[in-house]
């Protein structure tokens, strides 16, 4: 069995420690500075399982989810303007979101790794990011599941406003999601950029 590699666990604290500060940075009104930052995590996990294996790949994983409950544990302990900067349905979202999400990742790349060389990762980071996007802002600010967290006012989440500012009506928290998707899936095509170029080397290497 293969050890898990280092380098990937170390690439994933870092995407996983600075998305949990960055997320505290506004960037105007639907997006916070983490959301350029989370999706690499993706490219992390494809990164190890298309030179390491599935097997590694998961360990992978499983080091960012205990590295990100972690950041969470150390963010409720911080209070700002509106109380902790992390609650427990943040918390709760966060950590259920990126497990699901990379799993999903790792299996369909594995799946799909025999194919031409992009539609592995990009096929894999589109649905895991789907996953992921709705699985967070679901968990965290839905008013149908407050029961979650009773004392937690999420109200300012279901304030009815338009789409992205331009859109049919919705609650704030569902263009908060959709923004954040379109990071996500930007952030995915961009991220065969450095998947092709590490690909390249390696087989340059063996070569």
């Amino acid at each position: 069995m293969k050890k898990t590699p280092l380098i990937g666990i170390v690439a994933m604290a870092i995407v996983v420690v600075a998305s949990n500060i960055l997320v505290q940075k506004l960037l105007g009104q639907w997006l916070t500075w983490g959301a350029f930052t989370y999706p690499f995590a993706f490219l992390v996990t494809d990164l190890t399982n298309r030179f390491y294996g599935v097997s590694a790949a998961r360990r992978v994983v499983v080091a960012g989810f205990v590295i990100g409950v972690i950041c969470s544990l150390i963010g409720t302990q911080f209070i700002g303007e509106y109380g902790p900067l992390v609650t427990l349905r943040v918390a709760l979202g966060s950590g259920l979101a990126f497990l699901f999400a990379q799993l999903l990742d790792v299996t369909l790349f594995d799946r799909l790794r025999g194919q031409i060389w992009w539609r592995a990762p990009l096929l894999s980071t589109l649905l895991g990011a789907s996953v992921d996007t709705m699985l967070f802002f679901t968990i965290a600010f839905s008013g149908a599941l407050v029961w979650i967290e009773p004392g937690n006012d999420i109200s300012w989440a279901g304030e009815v406003l338009p789409l992205l500012g331009f859109g049919f009506d919705a609650p704030l928290w569902i263009s908060l999601a959709m923004a954040d998707w379109g990071v996500k899936i930007l952030l995915a095509i961009v991220a065969l950029v450095p998947f092709k170029i590490f690909l390249r080397k390696i087989i340059t290497q063996i070569a």
